[in-house]
């Protein structure tokens, strides 16, 4: 099974295309467990506990496990969600851009040490940075388009003068990732919520490519627009929201304000596709 195809049966299965993002921050975790970072397994599983029925896909952020010296707990973590959730596909979020030799460790380390379906890359150094991940059958990988951050627009609004028609930087990466890019169909885009004008735009370049759409909830994005931008049949969209979810209460019962939460976001993508 593909990776698209895994998208395609957790879309349907679970009803969703919220995507559970899973950045784990010790300070804000509720009371019980709040500044110990030996916690981050422990508050994470209760998170993807009560939000497998309701998911596309998990999104650990890396940086979240390593700056707290807690790769291992995300290896139990990636372990868990297989064993739990094992319909929903997980996305490493690593953004990892390098060449070479490096490029295939960093691969290695996200399919292999940890276990992913697919994970997050900046495409900037090139397809020579982004082919070691497409040698591992049935994974996938989500390159950098149109992100959510203002300042996406130093590099990714910028016209490119010397390519046929002009197009933006990130039209150019859409154009990439639908055609000569995506050998085995295993590529998707990273477009953020906040831009819906792009994220269609995007769309209209990658009809085919599942989108992962950061930016919903706590970064303001409009999930309504972001579906009526991006959705159509069999080219899934995968909404993130992290922050909404995980930290939707800072009591005991943070688990069930989580579920509570992402199960209003899910029912507000759905209701938006129509």
């Amino acid at each position: 099974m593909t990776f698209l195809d895994m998208l395609r049966a957790a879309e349907q299965q679970n009803g969703s295309m919220l995507c559970v993002g899973l950045d784990p921050e010790p300070t804000r975790f509720p009371a019980q467990l709040k500044g110990d970072a030996n916690k981050i397994y422990d508050f994470c599983a209760r998170i993807v506990d009560a939000t497998a029925d309701l998911a596309i896909a998990f999104k650990p952020q890396i940086a979240y496990f390593a700056a707290h010296r807690a790769e291992g707990q995300l290896e139990r973590l990636m372990e868990h969600m297989r064993r739990v959730a094992p319909h929903v596909p997980i996305i490493l979020d690593a953004k990892r851009g390098d060449i070479g030799s490096t490029a295939e460790q960093y691969a290695k380390e996200a399919f292999d040490r940890y276990g992913a379906d697919a994970v997050t890359l900046s495409p900037f150094m090139g397809f020579d940075s982004v082919m070691p991940y497409l040698k591992y059958e049935g994974k996938g990988a989500f390159l950098l388009c149109r992100t959510s951050n203002p300042g996406g627009d130093d590099l990714q609004n910028q016209r490119l003068a010397s390519v046929d028609g002009q197009p933006l930087l990130y039209e150019h990466v859409a154009r990439l990732a639908q055609g000569p890019w995506n050998l085995n169909g295993q590529l998707g885009l990273v477009v953020g919520a906040t831009y819906p004008a792009e994220i269609e735009r995007v769309r209209a370049l990658a009809p085919t490519l599942p989108l992962l759409i950061p930016g919903v909830g706590a970064q303001g994005g409009d999930a309504v627009a972001t579906v009526r931008a991006g959705w159509k049949p069999g080219a899934p969209i995968v909404v993130n929201s992290s922050r909404a979810i995980l930290y939707a209460s800072s009591g005991d019962d943070f688990q069930e304000a989580a579920r509570r939460e992402a199960l209003r976001t899910r029912d507000l993508l759905q209701a938006a596709r129509g």
